[in-house]
């Protein structure tokens, strides 16, 4: 019998408001002196002041690293990480959407033990701990609250390097819905695909356990009836809760099993054409689940039922049709663009597919789809969701 390996964030506070249990959460952990990692459009909104004047009530003093970029660059962290040193901390705070959060878990970690990002790249696995990372997420698509993953982008090379290992699992996630009420209608759709994703992928993983499965199905029944909703009414409190709620199950999800081809081929995309995490596992889904799904027909009939748009009653191949269609009017309906209607050159697209090609069968993803691609089949799949 195989044995799943489970690992967790040590505390959990999730609904509205949690992230005004900072102070609290600290003093538990015993800790006194936060960095808090973010960026400059959310310091500019006031809610960093804010995390800072409950701090400071608390008799807790934090500095503040607003400098991360949106996709981490090795420059970023390496900014980040100087940050660190010129002050005497024991903790690291990551707020705000994928970018920051894992631009803290990297800090964290080679503030504690130096060299290059490059050096804990897949498939090197970096369990011993970094300085403790408490996560606070303003966005319902990453999970990156609850995973022990961070990316960040070697802008030498153009690579998206997957960097795994216990050392940036948080100890702590605040998860509060409230922050993500005024995120506008692109990053709503885009966040909420990313995590109906990560689901996904984790359910139909080859590294799914019983544990994972769980919280892959939770996460679908939460974020599938739940994504027009958002995106139609920003301020549709029950449903940014269960989105954000999704999110964080559906992080804890691929984080115990992994995800797959998607994000093999997405982070690629990412790297070399700048576009966003979400969008660019969003373009993939619906092409990358119709190639794979002959292979695990009914683990993908049971999203299907999981996200209601099968009958518990019906085949899977009826199921898995119905999946594919509802993939295909999401992103339809949430004006999801493709590659060329993004903006992207169709000539530099066609060049970088090798390198995109080679660059996701490195990351070791699509090793963990149902269907195992080659590197022409991955070559066929970025040429169909072009077209």
């Amino acid at each position: 019998m195989t044995v799943a390996q489970i690992s967790l964030p040590r505390i959990f506070r999730i609904g509205g408001g949690a992230s005004r249990e900072l102070p609290q959460v600290l003093a538990m952990l015993g800790l006194t002196r936060p960095l808090i990692v973010t960026d400059a459009f959310l310091l500019g909104q006031g809610w960093v002041t804010r995390i800072e004047d409950e701090l400071k009530a608390a008799g807790m003093a934090a500095r503040v690293f607003a400098d991360t970029v949106p996709d981490p660059t090795v420059s970023s962290i390496d900014a980040g990480v100087a940050f660190l040193a010129a002050g005497n901390h024991d903790c690291v705070i990551g707020f705000g959407g994928g970018s920051p959060l894992d631009s803290a878990k990297a800090i964290a970690m080679l503030g504690m033990h130096g060299g290059a990002m490059a050096d804990y790249k897949a498939p090197h696995v970096q369990d011993a701990p970094g300085l403790p990372v408490i996560a606070i997420p303003t966005t319902a698509g990453t999970g990156s609250d609850a995973t022990r993953f961070t990316i960040i982008t070697d802008e030498a090379t153009d690579e998206k390097m997957l960097c795994p290992g216990l050392a940036y699992l948080p100890i702590a996630a605040l998860v509060d819905y409230e922050l993500t009420l005024t995120k506008p209608r692109r990053l709503t759709a885009d966040t909420g695909i990313d995590s109906l994703t990560h689901a996904i992928e984790a359910y139909v993983s080859k590294r799914a356990n019983p544990f994972s499965d769980g919280m892959a199905l939770l996460a679908m029944r939460a974020i599938a009836p739940n994504l027009r909703r958002v995106c139609l009414d920003p301020e549709d409190r029950p449903a940014r809760e269960a989105m954000m709620l999704g999110a964080t199950q559906a992080g804890i999800a691929f984080s115990n099993s992994s995800v797959a081809l998607v994000h093999g081929m997405s982070r690629p995309i990412g790297a070399h054409f700048h576009v966003p995490h979400g969008l660019s596992n969003a373009m993939l889904l619906p092409a990358v689940t119709a190639w794979s799904a002959p292979a695990a027909l009914a683990r993908y009939a049971d999203c299907a039922r999981a996200m209601g748009v099968a009958d518990e009653r019906e085949g899977d191949q009826s199921a898995v049709a119905r999946l594919l269609d509802e993939l295909a009017a999401l992103n339809d309906e949430l004006d999801v663009p493709g590659p060329a209607a993004w903006g992207i050159d169709a000539a530099r697209w066609d060049a970088m597919v090798p390198t995109m090609c080679a660059q996701a069968l490195a990351s070791g993803s699509p090793a963990n789809n149902p269907r195992v691609p080659e590197a022409a089949e991955i070559a066929e799949l970025y040429a169909r969701v072009w077209g």
